[in-house]
């Protein structure tokens, strides 16, 4: 599931949040065509979204990752919320399927029935942390550009209510992914100039030497 929220097109580096997702996306589909293990994609947008109904091969499964690569990300003033259509997921997917939420998981309340779905699949959890989620950026105020909200906004380190505020976001941001996802296990978060590879990497070995116990 990638849920390609506006907020995705941020980037305070050298590439974006949606960019370094989607190297993991296709990282992970590569990882499933050498497994033989069959892949759907939901690609929930703003207003809607497209199914890449499950397949299995390697050459199907290189097609679809073409085609859901392709995809041209929103526009930035299409304002409608991003739905995925979760109800459809967990009746499509077979019982105990990896579910693999790749998005930018701001704070909100968890999807309508996720209890169930946690206890029927296995969720994992991928998020893109830009640096200026973690912290403010040092120095004098910064003007940018919001994707979400569509507006210019003025982010100033110096301002302890700036602070405060980031702080805050940042901690309830945290606790709602966790609250998703509560096992270390089950979220993966990776910086946009970070080895994608080397973070998949790590989280599978952990994995390892967790069934190896």
């Amino acid at each position: 599931v990638f849920e390609d929220s506006l907020a995705l097109q941020f980037g305070s580096g050298r590439r974006t949040k949606r960019e370094a997702l989607l190297e993991i996306a296709g990282l992970l589909m590569l990882l499933a065509a050498h497994n033989r293990d069959h892949i759907g994609i939901v690609h929930a947008q703003p207003g809607g979204y497209k199914l890449f109904h499950p397949v299995r091969g390697h050459r199907a499964i290189m097609q679809t990752a073409a085609e859901f690569m392709a995809r041209p990300a929103p526009a930035l003033d299409d304002l409608r919320p991003v739905a995925t259509p979760w109800k459809f997921v967990t009746h499509a997917a077979p019982a105990h399927s990896i579910i693999v939420w790749l998005g930018d998981f701001p704070p909100r309340e968890n999807p309508p029935g996720w209890l169930v779905t946690r206890q029927r699949y296995q969720p994992v959890g991928v998020r893109i942390d830009d640096p200026w989620d973690r912290a403010l950026p040092d120095g004098r105020p910064i003007t940018a550009y919001d994707p979400a909200g569509r507006q210019l906004v003025v982010l100033d380190p110096r301002s302890r209510a700036h602070q405060e505020g980031h702080a805050a976001w940042r901690a309830e941001r945290e606790a709602c992914f966790k609250r998703l996802f509560p096992s270390p296990l089950s979220r993966l978060t990776v910086m946009p100039d970070e080895s994608s590879l080397e973070a998949l990497a790590r989280f599978f070995h952990a994995h390892m030497r967790l069934q190896t116990r």
